[in-house]
């Protein structure tokens, strides 16, 4: 295992080291600069929203849950629009992005095999991993057949560059010479919201996988975090993407701050996007009292605690062990009905009836666990 990038020989990537160092310059001194001296327009600070806001949806709804996870369908206009407005972020092309992060999500903490492994450290995983080319982040495109067929993303992966100047530096420009505002505009539009969407992006791959609670799995680093998901548009949740990263969404909850999510649901509603995936219930919710199971039985062997409380528990985990079951029963008996073509309206309806009362089960449970290791494991 490479535990130190630092030892491991590789050669500075000049381009990316450039941008990200010279736009990060020009963010934390010309822009201030220019602020205190001369101030910034109304219209300066609506582009920098609208820009950064665009962007991030680009990069989140376009290149992550489209692109990377085929987490739903888009038709040609919403795969054009997503394809150059998450190349303005300037994260590089819809093919590169999405083969690296498919490998992090193969290989998540494999600190020879994941591109930006948190296993390496912060500063590796936030910006790190893109200034050398390390090993750990060579392309490989077999992972990506499917994205080459997509013509959209052959025309973007083709026209990369040209698409990154037009919108930040040839777009950002013109509107500010519309509203009288050339270098006010270029300045917050152009630069400074390409050096906050970079890092905003950034904290997905470093603190998302440090810092936050694990509610559905501890196989892994990711993280749920409720203040990155409303700077990252909803990508915060990553704890629960990284176990259900098929899901078109992040925060699952109504109330879960996740701009993404509600961008595709209205883009499916407007009829632009179709097949949306949702994780079941079920096994949403039986990965969250697996937890809860294994936590309370760590506190149980850490603890001295009474025989009844540890006879309690393992009644409890013997009837979620039979409730899983019995779904899972049900759903080899819905697949084989639905070969035979025997299923009908009601046994449909039957089927679904049972899956409701099978995941009220599950949150019954988790509620009698949850109160079972506060009040006597504690």
């Amino acid at each position: 295992m490479t535990n130190d990038f630092k030892t491991e020989k590789a050669k500075i990537n000049w381009p990316v080291t450039l941008v990200l160092g010279l736009t990060f310059l020009a963010a934390v001194t010309i822009v201030p600069w220019y602020g205190f001296a001369y101030g910034f327009s109304g219209w300066a600070w609506a582009f920098f929203a609208i820009f950064l806001i665009t962007s991030g949806i680009g990069i989140g709804s376009g290149y992550h849950r489209l692109w990377s996870h085929r987490a739903y369908e888009a038709n040609w206009l919403m795969r054009l629009y997503l394809a150059i407005v998450g190349g303005m972020a300037v994260q590089n092309s819809i093919l590169v992005w999405c083969i690296r992060h498919r490998f992090h999500h193969k290989d998540v903490d494999d600190n020879d095999k994941d591109p930006y492994s948190i296993g390496r450290g912060f500063w590796f995983a936030h910006v790190g991993w893109m200034l050398k080319d390390y090993e750990s982040g060579r392309l490989d495109w077999s992972v990506v057949p499917d994205l080459e067929r997509d013509p959209i993303v052959a025309w973007q992966h083709k026209y990369y560059w040209p698409l990154v100047l037009v919108t930040n530096i040839g777009l950002p420009l013109l509107l500010g010479w519309m509203v009288g505002d050339i270098l006010g505009v270029f300045l917050l539009a152009g630069v400074l919201r390409l050096v906050v969407s970079h890092h905003l992006t950034f904290f997905i791959n470093s603190l998302a996988h440090m810092w936050g609670s694990r509610p559905y799995t501890d196989e892994n680093s990711a993280r749920d975090n409720w203040f990155l998901a409303i700077v990252t548009y909803g990508e915060g949740y990553h704890n629960f993407h990284h176990l259900f990263q098929s899901d078109y969404r992040n925060g699952i909850r109504w109330w879960q701050y996740d701009i993404n999510k509600w961008f595709i649901a209205t883009c499916a509603w407007l009829g632009m996007a179709k097949n949306l995936k949702r994780t079941p219930d079920f096994k949403i919710q039986r990965a969250r009292l697996a937890m809860i199971f294994k936590r309370a039985q760590a506190k149980i062997d850490r603890s001295t605690a009474n025989p009844r409380w540890r006879e309690m528990l393992e009644t409890e985990y013997a009837q979620f062990k039979e409730t899983v079951n019995q779904w899972q029963q049900l759903q080899m008996e819905r697949v084989q009905q639905s070969r035979q073509k025997l299923a009908t309206a009601i046994d449909q309806n039957a089927f679904t009836a049972r899956y409701r009362e099978l995941e009220r089960e599950l949150k019954m449970q988790r509620k009698r666990v949850t109160m079972l290791t506060a009040q006597f494991i504690g």
